[in-house]
């Protein structure tokens, strides 16, 4: 089975997208959902594969199986994910002043390539010690 990335991204009207990219030549389908949350557009892309795959199948064609990494783009993480934690305790956690993060949450400004990692690999460090955190 092949490991694909799906993106996902909130358009200018509010909702989400999730896609893989057509120029990949490693699935023979193209696929995508919508939603007005992350978890309705991811919803709507497994349906669409899942339809797919019926589809597919019902005309003999061959049908490349694949599961799915769901990836963000970073205006669509920070609208998402500020549901669980604020821009505060995202700029304490990256070093990135909250205004700045603020900007890139409303399509203000592009983060660089190098700000992106950075947020990347906080959040991840974030994640991985919370994973180890334990309560009596």
């Amino acid at each position: 089975m092949k490991k694909i990335k799906a993106f996902i991204e909130r358009g200018g009207d509010g909702r989400y997208g999730v896609y893989v990219d057509l120029d990949d030549n490693t699935l023979n389908y193209g696929i995508h959902g919508e939603g007005y949350t992350v978890n309705e557009a991811v919803e709507d892309f497994r349906e669409g594969y899942l339809e797919m795959k019926e589809s597919y199948e019902r005309d003999g064609k061959p049908f490349i199986e694949a599961e799915f990494e769901f990836v963000y783009d970073t205006a669509s993480f920070l609208k998402y994910y500020t549901m669980y934690f604020s821009l505060a305790g995202l700029s304490r956690m990256t070093g990135i002043h909250q205004g700045q993060l603020s900007h890139y949450l409303t399509g203000r400004r592009n983060p660089s390539h190098k700000t992106i990692q950075r947020i990347d690999r906080s959040v991840h460090a974030f994640a991985a010690g919370l994973s180890k955190a334990q309560l009596i």
